[in-house]
């Protein structure tokens, strides 16, 4: 069984958070299905390898930016999870909030859902795909 909340908190620390592209590779391999899908408003990304591109993207528009989870993962039997995040400098107010929902298979995320809570991302344009 996976540890749902571990792989939330992994995805959002280690993966989109990390501003070293090959430690966020190494995470991918360790957490995402080779055929992961993440899903967000600006575009929909097939792969373990586009997965790693677009956090890199997401990063480099805010490489100071720290996320910040404001509660406790919630996991449904082990399958499935969601957990609510700030993001922002450090020390000073959130610029934008999100929750991400999760699917696990065997273990590895499997797809990645991102909502934005509020203002999709008020600090920066569309993501290019």
């Amino acid at each position: 069984m996976a540890d749902i909340a571990k792989l939330l908190e992994r995805n959002l620390q280690e993966l989109f958070g990390e501003g070293d592209d090959a430690l966020s590779q190494k995470v991918a391999e360790e957490i995402l299905h080779e055929d992961a899908v993440f899903i967000e408003p600006h575009g929909i990304y097939h792969g373990r390898n586009e997965i790693v591109r677009i956090a890199g993207v997401i990063r480099a528009a805010h490489p100071t930016f720290r996320y910040q989870t404001l509660s406790a993962a919630e996991v449904l039997h082990e399958q499935a999870g969601r957990v609510r995040w700030v993001a922002g400098e450090p020390g000073e107010k959130p610029s934008y909030a999100g929750t991400d929902f999760i699917v696990a298979r065997n273990g590895r995320i499997a797809a990645i859902y991102l909502f934005f809570d509020g203002p999709h991302d008020p600090t920066g344009a569309p993501i290019p795909g």
